[in-house]
């Protein structure tokens, strides 16, 4: 390992998380090169695994709910995937920021979202979201299409739509195009998270850890064991840790 001669803050051997530039580096691979502004200094407390699973997800929410979405304390916020790797740090953090939350989720993972924080949920397969909220001030879809589409009917006037959603990136829909947004590196961001993730009031998820061999299939969706929430870590070396289960939640 080595540290820039210019770089202020980090010292050799230091634990760090981080992102990097996805239009332009990865990470996965033993060793890689990154910028000061993308990594921050890892919580003690957390896992590597566990760390790895953090930042996209978070700072993703993060930026959404308070960069974007600008979500006050008493707002009503809608998450779509709750369960997901970015939906369960929306809802954390929204819940934090002292918002109300309602997810939806797909039957198995409702009483896991209930567990982090969600104060309604909804089985998206069983009801029509639609139906059962209105006047919603920030609603935070990860699911795009037609859930997006059928989401701007919930929306109070003045309300907000944030979207993450693939689709959405090539949309003509100028609505769609002021709603979606693509994740940046942050490290005050990072540093803020990580300050959360240590004194327990964030909790990350992961949903399976597997061997660097199997890396394509992670890529591909062909990942077996997957329960639909979190996110997949790829363990390059031999060592690691399990998944954190949801009952490990207080």
């Amino acid at each position: 390992m080595a540290v820039g001669e210019k770089t202020v803050g980090f010292d050799i051997g230091q634990e760090v998380y981080g992102m990097n530039d996805w239009f332009s580096d990865g990470a996965m691979a033993e060793y890689c090169l990154t910028q000061p502004t993308s990594i921050a200094q890892k919580p003690p407390s957390v896992t590597h695994v566990e760390a790895a699973s953090v930042p996209i997800g978070a700072l993703t929410a993060w930026q959404g709910l308070f960069d974007r979405a600008r979500l006050q304390a008493g707002e009503h916020v809608l998450v779509h995937g709750g369960a997901g790797a970015v939906g369960l740090f929306v809802l954390q953090l929204a819940r934090l920021r002292g918002a109300h939350v309602t997810v939806t989720a797909s039957a198995r993972n409702l009483a896991f979202v209930s567990q982090l924080g969600a104060e309604q949920v909804i089985d998206y397969r069983a009801v029509r979201f639609e139906d059962n909220v209105r006047d919603i001030d920030v609603v935070f879809d990860t699911v795009g299409g037609e859930t997006l589409q059928r989401s701007w009917a919930v929306l109070k006037p003045g309300g907000r739509m944030i979207t993450i959603a693939a689709d959405s990136e090539t949309t003509t829909d100028d609505r769609v195009k002021q709603a979606f947004f693509i994740v940046e590196s942050n490290r005050e961001q990072l540093t803020q998270i990580g300050d959360l993730l240590e004194t327990g009031n964030l909790h990350p998820v992961v949903d399976a850890v597997l061997p660097l061999t199997q890396v394509s299939a992670a890529y591909a969706g062909e990942v077996r064991q997957r329960r639909g929430r979190g996110k997949l870590v790829i363990v390059v070396t031999a060592q690691g840790a399990p998944p954190t289960e949801v009952n490990n939640l207080p």
